[in-house]
């Protein structure tokens, strides 16, 4: 009789998204590069944040995975103050206070390079904080805000700094007590890191023996970072906390097109060059049963399973309210974006392109995984601007657009009602560019549609496909630079936003780092700090109302960020994190063997 058994060491290769390789490894990452491939699955595997999301596929926190304990707040609901365990980094430091303050420091100063920063929040909303003990920091808000939003959105952005990266070039610092010193040893831990928008990885090759970013205290630490962007790592021999690695190495590898990744998995997880998680392309999966969170029939079985990383977010475009030319000001009339989000199919998407992983997204907080902080108005259908081109033309006539014409050419220019909106002349084209990612063969399928049933109203979309990581940094949130004059009009990377909690600083407060379109709106201010200062409900709904009202984001369909495609002898992935976190560290083989 044959029976699995558990296998110790072994190699396991994850093959990357398309165009996305890991570019920052100092986990202060700046808003051009700051999403689940740099953080969640990269920097963390080596710097565990204060606080780690998910729990058992559920949403939360993971109490034994945190550094920080639950935090215990005074009764005026405006103090808390968080305990760290004793962890080790790996040069015999103890994690502890003196690194959050660091940390603390270092966002204080320098919180506009953050990508999680929002102007007026975090740390702005503090009156102090502070060291209270060595093992025990507190801190103390300008008025009381929803518990939940302060653990999830606040207290989760903190990633603790070892005493050995407190340093500049002329040697150790204090940034650590001293605020002051916190911009050079900025500036100094990010020329270790490198310039984070660079395409070449001659920079990277030296992170792994670098004294700064070889002091870790995940379960993993970086052993190798090739020119073609592949990437080590192996156990972090000192790791104190829960769950060390049990396999020997942790590879991930630079995956150029859907194309290459599912030939790979085609020549199966055995041999050379082999890869053992993967993804199954979207539009190459096989209708699920009417669920899209779960597996259906999987065309690479029975050598991989199949399984769908569904994350608790939403997917959109951007649309560039700053630009300086026709095109910001087409952007700018809520009627122009209407139309435009009533001419994306989500429904066809989701089911023809999608093949069936797919679902609408309604409004600016995710659909799936179901959960009451979704508005009830958006619970259903396909939120407030459903697909329906005729209604899309509507908005454009309505609006001083002759539609009879293709595109649509402005007729009636001016402010007043049924007029085209500042800023638009008469004879003005409806026509907009459509930058998007190359290399994900349902992406481009959804912009073809997209452009199309665009026509269809009367508004031309002038497609470009460019590589991912280009677009990401040429069409990256802020205003415009001399190496980035941020001229795009709509661009698309195929992705969005994981939220922790759904209030909506992050994406759609003015100045928010992660504003994609640079949107900025009072009525959407007051809104979002509403959401921040209560956890009643009623007014997360209210601020989801308006801000799918408004359209300042095109909703595009939502789907698993991947398909897994998991080695069969592969144990411990499952299950997924909501949040889009991962733990290699909890990942072993099985093999057969006689009982």
């Amino acid at each position: 009789m044959q029976q699995l058994v558990k296998q110790r060491g072994g190699v396991a290769t994850w093959a990357c998204l398309p165009g996305f390789p890991p570019a920052v490894i100092f986990p202060f990452t700046p808003p051009e590069r700051y999403g689940m491939r740099s953080l969640y699955e990269f920097q963390m595997l080596m710097y565990r944040p204060l606080y780690w999301l998910g729990r058992d596929g559920g949403t939360g926190i993971d109490w034994d995975l945190s550094l920080g304990e639950e935090p215990v707040w005074d009764a005026d609901g405006r103090t808390c103050t968080v305990r760290i365990k004793p962890w080790k980094w790996s040069n015999g430091e103890t994690v502890c206070a003196d690194n959050v303050m660091f940390w603390m420091h270092m966002l204080q100063r320098k919180g506009p390079r953050f990508g999680a920063y929002v102007k007026g929040y975090f740390p702005d909303n503090l009156v102090s904080f502070a060291k209270v003990a060595e093992d025990a920091v507190s801190f103390t808000f300008d008025r009381a805000y929803s518990r939940n939003w302060v653990l999830l959105n606040q207290l989760t952005m903190i990633n603790p700094m070892p005493k050995a990266w407190d340093r500049t070039a002329d040697g150790p610092a204090d940034a650590t007590h001293d605020p002051e010193q916190a911009e050079a040893v900025f500036e100094y831990l990010m020329e270790q890191n490198g310039d984070p928008t660079a395409e070449d990885n001659r920079h990277r090759m030296a992170w792994p023996d670098s004294p700064i970013w070889s002091v870790v205290n995940g379960p993993w630490r970086l052993r190798e970072f090739t020119a073609e962007g592949a990437v080590t790592f192996v156990p972090n021999e000192h790791y104190s906390g829960p769950n060390p690695a049990q396999l020997d190495e942790f590879r991930q590898v630079p995956i150029i097109t859907d194309e290459q990744e599912y030939e790979l998995l085609r020549q199966g997880p055995e041999g050379p060059g082999a890869i053992q998680v993967g993804f199954l392309p979207m539009g190459l999966g096989r209708q699920p049963s009417g669920d899209p969170t779960v597996g259906g029939p999987n065309p690479l079985a029975p050598h991989y399973e199949l399984v769908p990383q569904v994350l608790y977010t939403i997917h959109f475009m951007a649309l560039n309210f700053l630009n300086a030319g026709i095109g910001g000001h087409l952007i700018r009339q809520p009627y122009v974006r209407q139309a435009l989000q009533s001419c994306m199919d989500q429904e066809y998407g989701s089911r023809e392109i999608y093949q069936g992983y797919g679902w609408a997204q309604t409004g600016p907080v995710p659909v799936l995984p179901k959960s009451e902080l979704l508005a009830p108005s958006l619970s259903g259908g396909a939120g407030r601007w459903p697909f329906d081109p005729e209604r899309a033309r509507q908005l454009l006539a309505d609006n001083g657009w002759d539609v009879s014409v293709s595109p649509a050419v402005c007729v009636r220019p001016g402010t007043g009602l049924g007029e085209a909106g500042e800023g638009i002349r008469a004879g003005t084209k409806m026509s907009l560019s459509l930058r998007y990612i190359e290399g994900r063969p349902a992406l481009t399928r959804l912009m073809g549609q997209f452009v199309a049933d665009a026509e269809k109203a009367g508004i031309e979309l002038r497609p470009q496909e460019v590589f991912a990581s280009v677009l990401v940094a040429e069409d990256g949130p802020g205003g415009p630079t001399e190496q980035y004059p941020r001229t795009w009009e709509l661009s698309c990377w195929n992705g969005g936003w994981v939220y922790n909690y759904p209030t909506g600083e992050n994406l759609f407060q003015s100045g928010a780092s992660c504003n994609f379109s640079n949107y900025q709106d009072a009525r959407a201010d007051e809104l979002i700090e509403r959401t921040v200062l209560s956890d009643d409900l009623a007014e997360l709904h209210a601020y989801q109302e308006y801000i799918a009202e408004q359209a300042p984001v095109l909703l595009t369909p939502n789907f698993p960020r991947r398909l897994f495609e998991v080695a069969a002898n592969l144990r411990g992935f499952t299950p997924v994190n909501p949040y889009g976190l991962i733990n290699p560290e909890n990942w072993y083989y099985v093999q057969e063997e006689a009982s």
